[in-house]
């Protein structure tokens, strides 16, 4: 089969690779039918070190279930599945808790001997666990938003529930990116009225404000954080949801966020520091979030995508087929493309 391979910075591949067999009772065998490229990804697109072996890429996909091991349960030949991010047992005391990323027989797509979601098919380990089958038909027009619930809306909700975001709370989003979007939509989701997007370019802003978005501020550092704070009356916004992951994006959320206020973090982080020293502490400022684990979330957000009440899969802005993968990250990093979805 055809799969998604990076060499190094600048360097990715679609090549022939062995078909996924099963190995263990609890695995699955499932064809990709969709499946896109991360903003995370574009962090080691941008500085990975040139390896002669290469990494399997992607890890959003959703695809129909060819085969399954022995211990499988729940799952037939046939059906349609979406993964999350991170596969997992679903059972374990970390998943029971909700934090399937950290679950104890759990993993990450394209580890060694591991598939990954740019490719033709993978082998889910933990199937049962992992995959959580959707009632609709593999042509749905419903596909490109339930495929979103793989990683980057849940993404944008996790950073939106850590927060405390509710309809009492004002909102700040740092960032324009499909997570940033995405956590406007789960903050209207969730009922908040004042919904601050932090972002420069107008055709996402114009999509932010689709989502609920009540006011766009371009500008960054003090001068954005004086913007927001002159919005606020001075105090600025109960949560700011941080959806970039550099230092200046945490900076700005220190000093947009309310005093008593939180911080919900959910970019892949790329800085060392994060300010809370004495002016912090004196605020009573929480900084929260982390990695969103997925599986918790799908099937309390599935019923919203399924009846249409949100389009979170309205982030993607170019469609490629699996030859064209290359070009797709290329666009994305030149931010020539906001999400690029992949149909093998």
């Amino acid at each position: 089969m055809r799969a998604t391979v990076m060499y190094g910075a600048g360097d990715v591949r679609v090549e022939t690779v062995p078909d996924p067999v099963l190995r263990e009772r609890t695995d699955a065998i499932v064809r990709v039918v969709q499946s896109c490229i991360c903003g995370s990804d574009l962090w080691p697109y941008g500085s990975m070190p040139a390896t002669g072996q290469g990494r399997r890429m992607g890890h959003e996909f959703l695809g129909i279930v060819e085969d399954t091991g022995a211990d499988v349960a729940g799952l037939a030949r046939g059906d349609l599945v979406v993964a999350p991010f991170v596969w997992a047992d679903n059972t374990c005391d970390f998943c029971r808790q909700g934090l399937h990323t950290s679950c104890r027989h759990g993993g990450g797509w394209g580890s060694p001997g591991v598939d990954a979601g740019q490719g033709e098919a993978v082998r889910v380990p933990q199937a049962q666990g992992t995959l959580v089958t959707l009632p609709v038909a593999p042509d749905s027009a419903l596909l490109p938003s339930l495929l979103t619930l793989s990683d980057v809306f849940c993404t944008g909700h996790h950073a939106a529930v850590t927060a405390g975001v509710s309809a009492r709370t004002t909102v700040t989003v740092v960032g324009d990116g499909a997570v940033g979007l995405s956590a406007v939509l789960a903050a209207k989701r969730l009922g908040a009225e004042r919904i601050i997007l932090m972002g420069r370019h107008k055709d996402r802003t114009d999509l932010g404000r689709e989502f609920g978005a009540t006011d766009v501020v371009e500008q960054r550092g003090d001068q954005g954080v004086a913007l927001v704070r002159e919005l606020t009356g001075g105090d600025g916004t109960h949560t700011v949801l941080e959806c970039v992951g550099t230092q200046d994006a945490i900076d700005m959320s220190i000093g947009i966020v309310r005093d008593g206020g939180a911080i919900g973090r959910v970019g892949a982080a790329q800085y060392t520091h994060v300010p809370l020293g004495f002016d912090t502490i004196m605020r009573n400022v929480t900084v929260t979030g982390g990695v969103a684990p997925a599986r918790a979330y799908i099937e309390q957000l599935l019923p919203d995508v399924l009846e249409g009440r949100i389009e979170p899969g309205r982030v993607f802005d170019r469609t490629i087929g699996l030859d064209d993968v290359p070009d797709g990250y290329r666009a994305m990093a030149g931010r020539e493309a906001l999400k690029v979805l992949i149909r093998p």
